[in-house]
């Protein structure tokens, strides 16, 4: 069964870092797009980062210079490195592969940011 399993989310105060990891499992022939995304209370699900087949990147605006996303193929895993918190990055944190040619989500992981 392929799945795609979070980690590493919690509460920090602004300012602080975490690293978010979201590791594919499963029988995984191929990997293409991998992104994060973050649904704040009462807010729609909005996309964080982007990284694509060919390493290349995207960030949604609020998070450009503080945010970065990474993989690791041989891992099957991918980062997302967030720095400079802020209290309004407060979300689940959802991670999101296309894995053999279909699209898969995590289960989600809480951050907390407080001020």
């Amino acid at each position: 069964q392929v799945q795609l399993v979070e980690s590493g989310g919690g509460l920090v105060q602004a300012g602080g870092s975490l690293r978010l990891s979201c590791a594919a499992s499963g029988s995984i022939f191929s990997i293409n797009d991998m992104a994060w995304y973050r649904q704040a209370p009462g807010k729609e699900r909005e996309l964080v980062a982007v990284i694509i087949g060919g390493g290349g990147t995207k960030y949604a605006d609020s998070v450009k210079g503080r945010f970065t996303i990474s993989r690791d193929t041989a891992k099957n895993t991918v980062y997302l490195q967030m720095n400079s918190l802020k209290p309004e990055d407060t979300a689940v944190y959802f991670c999101y592969g296309v894995l053999n040619k279909y699209p898969y989500w995590g289960q989600g992981t809480q951050v907390t940011v407080s001020s």
